[in-house]
């Protein structure tokens, strides 16, 4: 099993050629911005599964939701600040290797990228969404598929 590193590269490879495959199958533009943002949300995807541990690993997805957490309440969003840190302590719920290495978590964690702009504003605008959903589901996937979860 890798540890935080093992799966940041394999999330960054999967990031890497998924933006490369939907630029040269045409179905995204990509600009730089949108491009690292895909990326990031890969590489939380590919930490995940291990944030029910104490790791490095676990220390550095915190360290991000800490920041944006933070953001959120200095833009006076607190109630989006209160659920990102309900949300939050969800994985420390459970065993590791339990519910977080699991394929339909790898489907239903990432649902708020979705559901909260489909519910803030509206199902058209959310569509945008998508890409960064299907970003964090592949890092997601390259953590499990590492983990030798799909044997």
């Amino acid at each position: 099993m890798p540890g935080y590193k093992g799966h940041l590269a394999g999330g960054l490879f999967f990031a890497v050629m998924g933006l490369v495959g939907v630029s040269l199958l045409g179905w995204l533009t990509l600009d730089p911005i949108t491009a690292a943002g895909l990326t990031g949300f890969c590489l939380m995807g590919a930490l995940f599964p291990d944030v029910d541990t104490d790791s490095k690993g676990q220390n550095l997805y915190y360290m991000v939701l800490a920041v944006v957490d933070l953001g959120l309440i200095l833009r006076e969003h607190y109630v989006w600040a209160a659920w990102l840190g309900l949300l939050a302590m969800f994985p420390a719920m459970g065993s590791h290797r339990g519910w977080t290495h699991s394929w339909w978590a790898m489907l239903v964690v990432p649902l708020p990228i979705l559901l909260i702009p489909a519910f803030v504003v509206g199902i058209e605008a959310a569509r945008g969404f998508v890409p960064f959903y299907a970003a964090f589901c592949a890092g997601y996937f390259s953590h499990l598929l590492l983990d030798g979860e799909f044997r």
